[in-house]
């Protein structure tokens, strides 16, 4: 570290510290920079001067999340299971992703198309696993779904040797992708259970397995078992992204919402990488009082960030907005998927939300497109409210960044629904097409345990038009529950 860098950040250190030490609110005489500092540490950031503008411009229909007839929306025939009496279950299916070529395309597996989803009991908000769901190429109707069951079972985590995966409690959305040799490679998060007197907080994993399936007939995919399943990731020593062993669970502090999930897989120029949700590590720019103080994370005007900082400081979000330090990382794999070696986050979100969720990159005319979801309800920005859901969008002419926002503030898509109501959907995930600037927008729909008779289900998909640093949401182009390709014609 350089002695200017040491500097500045010993002045801020010493500024929070008093600060700390003075308690109650604290102001600043203009001209007064004290404490005030810029860093982006190398990489884009989520600024606040860009989520302020969300609340008026969310209100153009170029970004607005279709509207869907209630009455036509239908649990998954497909999502069913057997209990050990052999009592039948219908369950929900929530974030779900399809098996994709390596540049993000569907792929054609035999003559199908592959879904993989969350799925469980809705009595039983901790039955969490990966299912594999499978219908015919170009037949897009729902009751063409068919279900292979389960991916993993229960005795597949008993790998040897890694005690990280052998503690699994539940599956975590990912990806997944069709190799070159027409293998399944399935990435997804391993999550431990919440057990404080095994000191189980939740630890979140990257991980990683071949899925074997095979074809008995012509109208039938099985699974075959799988082979190669490992841990991949898991923040190492926290430096780029935060680990669990840094947040205060072990100490019953649970305010600090800690993710390392939703592994997205990528290639370019023949290397292979994963994109992932995580939190900013300790020579990322980290979280603490300090984050208050980093111009970088505001952007705009001098006056603008000290009127924002200040607000932030008296306001009843200052706690939260010192905490949330949301990223979303990318690390390189080895050929054989094992951990290769870190790289800066792509983006981050300090001061605003802890939590950028299901990060979806692929190339498209030559450039990088990133993606992710979001919720309000975890935002610390004013005007935006708890029933706001977002997805957010980011551009590159590089994997690895500098990414810029589209639309000008990185606003795809919103919608505010009330999460009681059925055609509610969340974990939007862009899809991109063989041909064309029109990428497919497929998530799920009505949140778990909130219907007796309605389960957590694929929501119809929707067309969304991708023009340069410019996207909008199709007029008229809602498809049908779970459709994840439109005809290439």
């Amino acid at each position: 570290m350089n002695f200017k860098k040491m500097m500045k950040q010993a002045t801020v250190f010493t500024f929070t510290a008093a600060l700390l030490a003075g308690g109650g609110s604290q102001t600043f005489a203009k001209g007064n920079s004290m404490g005030e500092y810029k860093e982006s540490y190398g990489f884009t950031h989520i600024t606040r001067t860009d989520m302020l503008k969300l609340p008026q411009q969310q209100q153009s229909a170029q970004f607005k999340a279709p509207q869907f007839d209630a009455s036509t929306i239908k649990n998954i025939p497909a999502a069913v299971k057997y209990d050990e009496n052999g009592n039948k279950i219908d369950m929900d299916v929530w974030d779900s992703w399809p098996l994709q070529n390596a540049d993000g395309t569907v792929a054609n597996y035999k003559g199908y198309e592959i879904v993989f989803g969350l799925a469980g009991d809705p009595a039983r908000g901790s039955d969490t696993f990966i299912y594999l769901f499978y219908k015919k190429a170009g037949d897009n109707s729902l009751n063409s779904w068919k279900n292979a069951g389960r991916v993993f079972k229960d005795s597949d985590k008993l790998v040897p040797g890694d005690t990280i995966l052998n503690n699994q409690a539940e599956e975590w959305s990912g990806s997944a992708t069709m190799t070159s040799d027409g293998e399944i490679r399935l990435f997804y998060t391993n999550r431990h259970g919440w057990d404080p007197e095994r000191n189980f907080y939740g630890k979140q994993t990257l991980t990683t397995a071949q899925i074997n399936v095979s074809q008995p007939n012509t109208d039938t995919l099985k699974i075959d078992g799988v082979e190669d399943f490992k841990s991949i990731y898991d923040g190492n020593e926290g430096k780029m992204y935060q680990t669990l062993d840094m947040t205060g669970f072990s100490k019953g502090d649970y305010n600090d919402n800690h993710t390392l999930r939703d592994p997205h897989y990528v290639e370019e120029n023949g290397h292979k990488y994963l994109v992932f949700e995580a939190n900013t590590g300790s020579e990322t720019g980290y979280q603490g009082a300090e984050s208050l103080f980093n111009k970088a994370y505001y952007d705009g005007s001098t006056t603008f960030y000290r009127n924002e900082r200040n607000k932030l400081m008296q306001g009843a979000d200052k706690t939260n907005a010192e905490i949330a330090n949301g990223a979303l990382g990318i690390i390189e794999l080895n050929d054989d998927y094992t951990f290769k070696k870190e790289l800066k986050p792509l983006i981050a979100s300090n001061t605003i939300t802890d939590e950028i969720e299901r990060p979806n990159i692929f190339k498209l005319n030559g450039k990088w497109y990133l993606f992710t979801s979001t919720r309000g309800s975890k935002m610390f920005v004013d005007g935006i409210d708890d029933e706001d859901i977002y997805m957010l969008g980011y551009v590159s002419s590089s994997l690895t960044g500098p990414y810029k926002p589209l639309n000008g503030t990185g606003l795809v898509l919103h919608q505010d629904l009330d999460p009681n109501d059925l055609t509610w959907t969340y974990a939007h995930f862009a899809i991109p097409q063989v041909k064309g600037n029109n990428v497919v927008i497929s998530s799920y729909m009505t949140n778990r345990g909130f219907f007796k008779d309605h389960h957590s289900t694929f929501a119809p998909s929707f067309l969304m038009n991708i023009s340069g640093s410019t996207t909008s949401v199709v007029k008229d182009s809602i498809l049908e529950q779970g459709q994840v390709t439109i005809s290439s014609k």
